[in-house]
């Protein structure tokens, strides 16, 4: 028996808002662990999703995204965690882990859900489940290891660069939103994202 589609996108939802709670609180205990509190002294050092929800690009965005691809491909985003990076003990160092606290966050919540799958006898309601939770925590990484600001890719590039190219590349950042927008909604994001989710999913063992 087919899930009904309003049943079908609650459940996307519910999926995608934790997968985003799990992926934001990663980023500020990375931050934390490595000298900087911030994200402890403004109330997002939680996996609450309440403390992490951004109206567009938590609600607004992944609904759009539902219906206009006939509930193929959901993703949204939450509020980016504030990080002072010149809090922490390495800067240069430690931005690149920050940056890959998140992803590496959904990834490993895909693997576990991988596992499961795999080992433990489910339902068909469960298995679908299971299935959106893996592929839906691994768009969330793939994307977010773009490397276009603010996503966690140009954190990570930002500190592979030399110190002044860095700078000139963090400079790009007020334009990252709408270079974001023009590549989702005319498809071009599928055509540089496509290639590794396809990788991972694989690895995980959902047919793509």
């Amino acid at each position: 028996m087919s899930i009904p589609r309003i049943i079908e996108l609650l459940i996307s939802f519910a999926i995608l808002i934790i997968a985003m709670s799990v992926h934001e609180f990663s980023h500020g205990w990375a931050a934390y662990k490595l000298g900087d509190p911030t994200a402890k002294y403004s109330g997002r050092f939680t996996l609450n999703p309440l403390a992490h929800i951004d109206p567009v690009g938590t609600i607004i965005l992944p609904l759009l995204l539902f219906f206009s691809t006939g509930g193929r491909f959901l993703f949204g985003y939450a509020k980016p965690v504030p990080v002072n990076f010149s809090a922490l003990r390495n800067p240069r160092r430690d931005i690149i882990w920050v940056g890959l606290a998140g992803p590496l966050s959904n990834i490993i919540f895909a693997a576990i859900a991988s596992i499961i799958l795999r080992l433990v006898p489910l339902g068909p309601f469960a298995n679908s489940i299971m299935v959106q939770l893996i592929v839906i925590n691994a768009v969330l990484a793939v994307f977010n290891l773009m490397p276009i600001p603010p996503l966690d890719g140009s954190r990570i590039l930002m500190g592979l660069l030399p110190q002044q190219l860095a700078m000139q590349y963090a400079s790009l950042e007020p334009f990252g939103f709408i270079i974001l927008m023009l590549l989702i909604f005319t498809g071009t994001l599928w055509v540089f994202i496509s290639p590794l989710l396809a990788l991972m999913l694989r690895l995980f063992g959902v047919p793509y």
